[in-house]
């Protein structure tokens, strides 16, 4: 048993990175990657952000006038819990923000908000280690078994999450620009300076509106990245404290302290991990709804506003 536990202490990336499942030739490039453990990861991360909010949905719709004003109380505690939570992403962080087109933007917004935490919280599943298990126990070598058809963070994927801060860069500018119109979008490039700094600032707003999406890529990547390394790398100093106990004297002794104190430290992160992966999909969310909201009449108002108030202050 020991021995078959022991494979994934080797290497704590392994824990993390992208696996191969199926594979063909494809355009003329060879091994090509048509099934990953990624891909597994994002189709039911998908279908549960489907299925759980369709069902959430149905319990807190408003029941039948028989029931009174029992009709207008959510009974499972859960769908509950996800009610909550729906209300303070509305009222408390996009309505401050967006004002009127709050109802516009909310499906969206709550979507990438449950999609993101739901696959968060798959990659603190142990899928790949689980595959692994059981391809050692049918005697499977790689890319014979399982290995690789469910599996890993799928936000941990650089890839993925670009596509997601694309999807968000295409809503925000698109709203950019029926809020404020062609003219207007070009305008706000100017950053409101006058006419002989423009071929410095707009520029930099180009730049700023492609570094938006990039900085909300590499954010998500790189915490949901280093959180499940450092896990990894604990479990690994407890999976080779096990070795050592085994070999006797006074490894038992150091082999069962390395273990026990990488299991506890383990069990730590993990909860700490929890807080990260709903933390990054609120993160993402938010400053998705920042940046549709920086984009708009309401936007600018503000953004003007800001600059006669430090002017008062000077």
């Amino acid at each position: 048993m020991l021995t078959t536990l022991a494979f994934a202490g080797d290497n704590p990336v392994n824990h993390v990175v992208n696996t191969g499942f199926w594979s063909e030739d494809l355009f003329g490039m060879h091994g090509v990657w048509l099934w990953s453990s990624h891909v597994g990861t994002l189709l039911l991360a998908g279908l549960l952000t489907f299925v759980v909010l369709w069902w959430a949905a149905g319990k807190i719709a408003t029941g039948p006038q028989a029931d009174g004003s029992e009709r207008y109380v959510t009974r499972n505690p859960f769908a509950h819990a996800i009610e909550v939570i729906c209300i303070y992403l509305r009222d408390e962080t996009a309505e401050p923000l967006l004002g009127s087109r709050t109802k516009t933007f909310m499906p969206f917004l709550w979507t990438i908000f449950f999609f993101i935490l739901i696959n968060n919280l798959l990659g603190l599943v142990p899928f790949t280690d689980a595959t692994h298990i059981v391809d050692a126990a049918m005697g499977k070598g790689h890319g014979e078994g399982v290995t690789g058809i469910l599996g890993a963070t799928a936000t941990q994927n650089i890839f993925v999450t670009g596509v997601l801060a694309f999807i968000s860069a295409i809503i925000i500018n698109v709203a950019g620009v029926r809020e404020l119109g062609v003219v207007g979008y070009v305008k706000h490039l100017t950053a409101g300076t006058p006419w002989y700094l423009w071929l410095l600032m707009i520029p930099i707003e180009i730049l700023g509106t492609a570094i938006k999406p990039v900085a909300l890529a590499l954010r998500l990547f790189a915490n949901m990245t280093a959180g499940h390394i450092l896990v990894a790398v604990l479990f690994m100093f407890a999976v080779k404290g096990i070795a050592l106990v085994t070999a006797g004297g006074l490894g038992s002794v150091l082999g069962g302290s390395i273990s026990l104190i990488s299991v506890v430290a383990a069990i730590a992160i993990y909860f700490l991990e929890l807080f990260v992966a709903l933390l990054q999909a609120f993160v993402f969310m938010f400053l998705t709804t920042v940046f549709i909201s920086q984009l708009s009449h309401h936007g600018e108002h503000e953004h003007g506003e800001g600059h006669d108030h430090e002017h008062a202050h000077a």
